[in-house]
């Protein structure tokens, strides 16, 4: 089978068989794009004729373009998936990946905000305003829940249920999750539903969270409404949405939070993703 063949068919294993979200999709095939294009300057055009050696120049090819250990790793977990599904397939006999170790990568800890600047941040928005009242509730409902930036976006009003406390949404490998809200952001939630959204709807969206011309959140409008805040409360420090669910979980983990419990809200399939932040609490 040739290259182009055989990732055409993966992607489509990836985004079918495995569900996987468009966004990782994407990923998957922009790794895969930059092999094939290194493989047709070694004259590769068959997957039986890739081998191990040229697993090893692509890793060199990749680091003399001063790409990141972080990102030459995922690469290589990108073709190992490749390989591995080929060989699940019997297309091919033996993995190519199987003797090329992934390049060390040394864990960052994560940015956190301290309890202070949270409240100082959650403060700048004007609950007295409508578009205010709307961040109020987005950000308050990031805070209290750790969501994803795009699964908070993409938070549909049928997925609250004030009544009990909790909002549904739609995870990584679109798995769904239950995550309870706090009484605060629930407050903030309820003062948005009854002044502020019925303002914003004008098209009857199904989004829980509208912009004034009825459409839903994007990831950059929230983006940069972070940042705006973060300007107004005057914290210095670059402030990115992801970094309110990085203090959310270290906050609750400070506080005695299950480990286990903060796996589960943040939808992390692997606890060892979770245990980072008990490292930045330990940092702290």
């Amino acid at each position: 089978m040739d290259l182009d063949r055989a990732i055409d068919a993966f992607l489509e294993y990836i985004k079918v068989e495995r569900n996987l979200a468009p966004n990782t999709v994407e990923s998957y095939a922009r790794d895969l794009a930059k092999f094939r294009r290194f493989c047709g300057t070694k004259s590769v055009e068959a997957v039986g004729d890739v081998d191990g050696r040229h697993m090893l120049e692509y890793l060199i090819h990749l680091s003399k373009k001063k790409m990141a250990v972080r990102t030459q790793a995922r690469n290589l977990v990108t073709l190992r998936g490749l390989f591995k599904y080929l060989r699940a397939e019997r297309v091919i006999d033996a993995d190519p990946t199987a003797a090329v170790e992934l390049p060390k990568v040394t864990r960052k800890l994560p940015e956190v905000l301290s309890l202070e600047e949270v409240e100082r941040f959650l403060a700048a928005p004007d609950p007295e305003r409508t578009l205010g009242l709307r961040d109020l509730a987005m950000l308050e409902v990031l805070y209290a829940t750790g969501l994803r930036v795009s699964e908070l976006c993409h938070l549909r009003s049928d997925g609250l249920n004030m009544e009990h406390g909790y909002i549904s949404t739609m995870g990584k490998g679109r798995k769904q999750r239950l995550v309870p809200v706090g009484d605060t952001a629930l407050q903030h939630l309820e003062s948005y539903l009854t002044d502020a959204r019925p303002k914003l709807d004008r098209k009857r969206s199904p989004y829980l969270f509208l912009t004034n011309r009825g459409g839903p959140m994007s990831r950059q409008g929230f983006w940069m409404m972070v940042g705006k805040y973060a300007r107004k409360a005057g914290i210095e420090k670059s402030i990115y949405p992801h970094m309110l669910r990085h203090s959310f979980a270290t906050h609750l983990l400070e506080r005695g939070a299950d480990l286990r419990a903060v796996q589960a809200m943040l939808g992390h399939a692997d606890i060892s993703t979770t245990q980072i932040y008990t490292h930045v609490s330990r940092a702290h």
